[in-house]
């Protein structure tokens, strides 16, 4: 009875040891009950060391336990590590556009093929497998095949790339406020939706602020609303080109004849579809095939025209942009929310949600 007494007592001094001692605190807590109890009794209890051993046995186990799950955690720390070194700007398999201009996406292997999209120069793809001299790509949004003649792979591919990395701010945030400069005190420039992509020029104060770009324009995003990472530009898909019903021929073949230039070159100031243009210089070439004459300055733009509803728009009317009420860009809406505009040097002409930033104003031209 004194023997079964005395290993209850050690039971019951080591749990209350245990419940009233901090977590961090509870392993000297035990050892402090135990040798209490033990220091008294051992003498005289042999029941009592075994109970002691029990508690030790006991709590090894468990020091064994933690042990495999750090372990386990190591171990899966290093594979994920592991698995993002293999990746490069998140391709598995890189494929890169080898291009001056852009590179043809087609539906399936053969050049008479619907395109489905538009790769510019250097942009990253996903390399499926190949096919009579085709390569099955991925690349944003765009799934379909491209010529093997055009698209660099394996290490030649991560060299050349090398030139077209840019570091991007994704904005994690509905509507995302770019400033004149790195403060919440200073005038807004435009406002951004979620998931728009921002090439980021600079960091600011540790990443408290970013200095990006935006078509030709500068500004700064705080660093609590975006998420950063290093890209390659992708594909524009033009599956994506929708018409509403009633649109007029002449709008359609308006929108066909502009997208044939996506992925030329950007110039400030110039005037060819091919060689380089600028915003305004896009938006006045197109619509001179059309017989639409308007002045090179996107300032100047929308009094030629007849201001409309956003919500209105059709194919082949123009948004503007600006910094607040000032217009600074300009770009042909193509249908189901997407323009087709010439952005900057960096990025050429290109397609864009029409609401990639906050528009001015819209105006139609066409009837």
């Amino acid at each position: 009875m004194i023997r079964r007494n005395m290993k209850f007592a050690l039971v019951v001094a080591i749990g209350a040891a245990s419940m009233i001692a901090a977590p961090q605190d509870a392993s000297a807590a035990i050892h402090a009950g135990m040798s209490a109890v033990i220091s008294d009794c051992l003498s005289q209890s042999e029941g009592l060391v075994i109970a002691s051993s029990d508690v030790v046995l006991t709590r090894a186990a468990a020091l064994d336990a933690d042990a495999a799950d750090s372990n386990k955690d190591d171990e899966k720390e290093e594979k994920d590590t592991k698995e993002a070194d293999e990746k490069f700007c998140g391709y598995t398999n890189l494929g890169l556009a080898n291009v001056d201009n852009y590179l043809n996406v087609r539906e399936k292997p053969d050049e008479n093929a619907d395109l489905v999209g538009k790769m510019p120069a250097g942009a990253g793809c996903e390399v499926y497998d190949k096919e009579d001299g085709w390569y099955h790509i991925r690349s944003g949004k765009v799934d379909g095949y491209v010529s093997a003649d055009y698209l660099l792979t394996g290490d030649d591919a991560k060299k050349k790339a090398e030139k077209y990395i840019k570091e991007v701010a994704t904005v994690t945030t509905t509507t995302l406020f770019v400033r004149e400069k790195p403060n919440t005190d200073c005038t807004i420039l435009t406002m951004v939706p979620i998931e728009e992509e921002l090439t980021v020029l600079k960091t600011v104060d540790d990443g408290a602020w970013y200095k990006v770009e935006i078509d030709d324009e500068e500004g700064y995003v705080s660093g609590d609303y975006v998420e950063i990472s290093q890209k390659l530009p992708k594909a524009m898909t033009i599956s994506e080109v929708k018409y509403g019903q009633g649109v007029s021929n002449v709008r359609v073949d308006l929108v066909q004849y502009a997208l044939q230039f996506v992925g030329n070159p950007y110039v400030w100031g110039g005037t060819s579809l091919t060689r380089g243009v600028d915003c305004s210089g896009f938006t006045m070439q197109v619509y001179a095939k059309y017989g639409v004459y308007l002045p090179h300055s996107s300032r100047a733009q929308p009094g030629c025209g007849r201001r409309i509803s956003a919500s209105d728009a059709q194919p082949g009317d123009l948004f503007f942009y600006g910094s607040g009420g000032s217009i600074n860009h300009v770009a042909i809406y193509i249908g189901g929310g997407r323009v087709v505009h010439a952005s900057n040097h960096r990025d050429g002409i290109k397609i864009s949600n029409a609401y990639y930033r906050t528009p001015i104003c819209v105006v139609s031209y066409l009837s």
